[in-house]
């Protein structure tokens, strides 16, 4: 039996063949300042999870150590200390992104 296919369903199944299966996920965006500094300035839809508490909370809410992660803070200074505790507890994707105004810049916002 012989099978033949167009042009366009010919490049779709190897498009598909050739597509991971899972999407890459958007990284998460993570603010790890003060809840007062929070209150006083924040980016919409991005956690806070103060530094002193990165790991407990990050385990709890993003279990897989592969997860894209992006820190900031005001100016990079405690973001870059939650990114060592992170890599120190095996996650293996994580960003110390700066400070909130760095962000905004990166993110276009």
């Amino acid at each position: 039996m012989r099978v033949s296919f167009s042009g366009k369903a010919l490049l779709l199944l190897l498009t598909l063949a050739f597509t991971p299966l899972v999407a890459q996920a958007e990284p998460v965006w993570i603010d790890v300042r003060t809840q007062a500094e929070y209150q006083q300035d924040h980016i919409d839809g991005d956690p806070l999870i103060p530094h002193q508490k990165i790991l407990a909370k990050v385990s709890e809410r993003f279990p897989d150590k592969d997860t894209e992660i992006r820190l900031y803070c005001r100016s990079g200074n405690r973001a870059g200390q939650a990114k060592s505790v992170l890599e120190d507890a095996g996650y293996t994707h994580v960003t110390n992104a700066g400070g909130i105004d760095d962000v905004r810049e990166t993110r276009d916002l």
